[in-house]
């Protein structure tokens, strides 16, 4: 039995990727040139005062920033689980176990693991003030202010896109793929944003 065009024009309707996806794809991919550029900022100022970097990187609590790093990571993958959950379309828990939580509650609970790696950062920045390194200090403050502040502004629009997916679920009549689509997207982004946060802690924090 042959298919009708209709039924061959559905078919590729429904396998054609989302245009959201693919923007959202795009856009982080002017954001890996971004973040390419800090890098490489970083290294040339690096270079040029070898002495300063060996100095004031001994300041650093490797210690903190691994567990902060461990907890922004952590986040990574409970935002995955509300991805799954959206998927199977179950926006909702079904229960109190962790194993029947919805789109949510995997969404609000990364969205707290994400503003605890923000506080973390703002706690790491008074204690590096209280020792003298402030963003115009010397090239060294400079480059970590810069690049770690550019990436926590990143981290706080995640913050923002987590709490507008969350509403927008609560908001939505019937969970469909709509919604689904855009917990998808906003997962996109958030692994990005983790997966930069890794080569700067292994860069600032590691390679000194």
């Amino acid at each position: 039995m042959t298919s009708t065009p209709l039924a061959q024009n559905q078919a590729i309707t429904i396998n054609r990727p989302s245009a959201t996806s693919v923007g959202t794809i795009v856009w982080l991919g002017s954001e890996v040139m971004f973040f390419a550029g800090l890098f490489a900022m970083y290294f040339s100022l690096r270079a040029n005062a070898p002495e300063i970097w060996a100095n004031d990187s001994q300041i650093l609590d490797v210690q903190f920033a691994l567990i902060n790093t461990l907890i922004l990571v952590a986040s990574s993958f409970t935002a995955q689980f509300g991805v799954f959950a959206a998927e199977r379309m179950q926006p909702r828990a079904t229960g109190k176990s962790p194993l029947k939580w919805g789109l949510v509650e995997w969404f609000f609970l990364s969205y707290i693991l994400g503003a605890i790696f923000v506080a973390g950062q703002v706690y790491e920045y008074a204690m590096l003030v209280s020792e003298g390194i402030t963003l115009s200090s010397n090239s060294y403050g400079s480059a970590f202010y810069i690049t770690t502040g550019f990436h926590a502004l990143h981290v706080t629009g995640g913050l923002i896109a987590f709490l507008l997916i969350i509403g927008k679920t609560y908001a939505a009549k019937k969970f469909g793929h709509y919604e689904a689509t855009g917990a998808i997207v906003v997962s996109y982004y958030w692994h990005f944003v983790d997966v930069v946060w890794i080569g700067l802690f292994l860069i600032i924090y590691v390679l000194k």
